[in-house]
């Protein structure tokens, strides 16, 4: 499938009781805490197990400049490296497709995964011809110095010669910095969109929305974190 070639600027599209909606991916290599950010957005908790991801598809509502948007967020499974290249599954391809806008993760105890950032987003960008997506960089585990293999710095000078914005988080110790990532990347994707003043019907997206916003599964996964956590606690 060619990248998709509409201008972002005049795609608007709406989600429930007629809120405009942001469509966000979450791409990084794999183990850089990708799914501990979403959470941490969608929830404000942090546990530091999760199941391996599956490509969950989450939604809350964000207020930006006085207006209730609702967020679509797609966890993504972990990008590998190969000797030609990135290894990008048509799954990974299709959320990006789908995407307004697009985080990629490094973690700053994970060279390789910073190593990745140029080519993930000029892939990004090539699956998003004719038009120039919202990308924000975020180097997470940034409370993980005693083992730290990139310096921030690098990724905020990367992040600047790709013309995207920077974050550097601890998303098991700060949420206003995870929160901050996602708002100023909803704020950019709402300034490009240009509500008319009817909602129009929504295109069939490349991937099928959920019946629920899978809030419940999140609810299961901290029920079954919490009890690993006191099974341990206990056999000791």
């Amino acid at each position: 499938m060619q990248g998709a070639t509409a201008d972002a600027s005049k795609s608007v599209y709406w989600g429930a009781a007629g809120r405009r909606l942001v469509k966000i991916a979450v791409v990084g290599a794999s183990g850089v805490g990708k799914t501990a950010l979403v959470v941490r957005f969608l929830t404000k908790r942090f546990i530091g197990d999760y199941e391996r991801n599956a490509g969950n598809l989450y939604t809350r509502q964000v207020q930006i400049e006085g207006e209730t948007l609702a967020i679509q967020v797609q966890d993504t499974p972990g990008i590998q490296v190969q000797e030609n290249g990135l290894s990008c599954s048509e799954q990974l391809n299709r959320c990006i497709r789908w995407a307004d806008a697009v985080v990629i993760v490094f973690s700053i105890t994970d060279h390789k995964s910073y190593e990745l950032i140029g080519q993930l987003h000029q892939h990004v960008q090539q699956l998003h011809l004719g038009t120039r997506l919202p990308v924000v960089v975020v180097a997470n585990k940034a409370d993980l110095l005693h083992i730290k293999q990139v310096d921030p710095q690098l990724g905020l000078q990367l992040a600047s010669v790709l013309g995207c914005s920077f974050y550097e988080v601890s998303v098991s110790e700060n949420y206003n910095d995870v929160y901050n990532a996602f708002h100023v990347l909803c704020k950019e994707v709402s300034h490009k969109q240009q509500p008319s003043s009817t909602p129009e019907k929504r295109r069939t997206s490349l991937i099928p929305r959920p019946k629920s916003p899978n809030m419940q599964d999140l609810k299961r996964r901290f029920k079954q974190a919490l009890s690993a956590k006191v099974r341990t606690v206990t056999s000791v």
